[in-house]
């Protein structure tokens, strides 16, 4: 590697994730101070690992905190946690409202304020670079041909949580830009995840490069927008998607 991100403190989220993990060792083996936050181990953090709630306001604030008591200062910031409820992947018109609403307060709004929070730091820093995880869904309309194998779907909340991110990661880069501060979005298409072989299969005959993305296609996309060899780059929604968008 070439440790373009040589002693940068970086957080990624549910980086004990298909993708998180990904993430965290690129990032790792591009030289950064990584702390992998994730509710599914325990807090060391000397050893780069945070146990968070990112539904709680509380808990969010005391891993910023803690961050920056014990290296000084947060360079970079993945959003790339996933947290949803039981009955996420309900057909719309079986979603209850509040689950949409759960769904909508775990995501997007966990985004907001975690990036509202480590953002306080970066502006006293003058520097400092987010990139948050969208989807190809975020951008452009379902193509539910693909489930019909199955019966399956996608669920509605995701579009919209993924939609709103994309978004929000332009207001952001235009707030903060003045202060140095880059905010950019990464947005994957499918990803093998031992999904039904008739989405895979249909999903495969309609992307350009006739194949789902394997989760360690991400993390270098995410390692460029965070280093200084995107120094330039900020507002930008980069599609790691295999041209699904393309066409």
């Amino acid at each position: 590697m070439f440790g373009r991100l040589k002693d940068n403190v970086i957080i990624v989220t549910g980086g004990d994730g298909l993708i998180g993990k990904h993430i965290v060792n690129y990032c790792k083996n591009e030289g950064a101070k990584v702390i992998n936050v994730d509710i599914n181990h325990e807090t060391d953090i000397t050893n780069g690992l945070y146990n968070c709630d990112l539904t709680d306001e509380s808990s969010i604030s005391k891993l910023v905190e803690s961050v920056k008591e014990q290296f000084g200062r947060i360079d970079g910031l993945v959003n790339n946690a996933y947290p949803r409820t039981k009955d996420w992947g309900e057909k719309f018109e079986d979603i209850p409202y509040e689950s949409w609403q759960a769904n909508v307060d775990m995501q997007l709004n966990s985004v907001f304020l975690l990036c509202q929070k480590v953002l306080e730091v970066m502006k006293s820093q003058q520097s400092g670079s987010i990139v948050n995880i969208g989807s190809i869904y975020g951008v452009v309309g379902n193509d539910f041909t693909i489930y019909e194998g199955y019966g399956g779907t996608s669920p509605a909340a995701y579009s919209a949580i993924k939609g709103g991110i994309i978004n929000l990661s332009r207001y952001l880069a235009s707030y903060f830009g003045n202060y140095g501060i880059r905010v950019n979005c990464v947005s994957p298409g499918g990803i093998l995840d031992k999904q039904h072989p008739s989405f895979i299969e249909r999903y495969e005959s309609k992307s350009p490069l006739k194949r789902m993305g394997e989760a360690n296609e991400i993390a270098p996309a995410v390692a460029f927008l965070l280093s200084n060899e995107a120094s330039y780059i900020t507002g930008h929604n980069l599609m790691v998607d295999g041209g699904w968008t393309a066409i």
